[in-house]
């Protein structure tokens, strides 16, 4: 694109995520963690936007608690960062803390 400076596209990923009720403390914990994970496969959480209360009381079945912009420099550093014995691990608490996720596989558009 005229303008813009060639930089390799990142792999990006915009997650939504459901919470269990009472589960807020443990989902920000595990998500410090599985950031922490993902910086060292060069992955990192570009956006979280946190859903208002009001908004997901309206239809808490289909309103997300939040929605995550994550990318990474390539597909190869996710599925690296997805096979990390500490992503693994992690993992085991996801279901006691997350009750559903949606991902959708993105890219860079715009600007607008």
């Amino acid at each position: 694109m005229a303008g813009r400076s060639f930089m390799p596209e990142r792999f990006v990923l915009v997650v939504q995520l459901w919470i269990h009720p009472g589960q807020e403390a443990a989902f920000d914990m595990f998500e410090r963690e599985a950031a922490r994970l993902m910086a060292r496969h060069g992955g990192r959480i570009d956006r979280a936007i946190r859903i208002r209360p009001a908004e997901r009381a309206r239809d808490d079945a289909s309103t997300p608690y939040e929605i995550h912009l994550v990318s990474f420099p390539d597909k190869v550093a996710w599925e690296a960062y997805g096979a990390d014995p500490e992503t693994l691990k992690l993992r085991q608490k996801r279901g006691e803390i997350i009750s559903r996720s949606a991902l959708m596989h993105g890219r860079e558009a715009g600007p607008y």
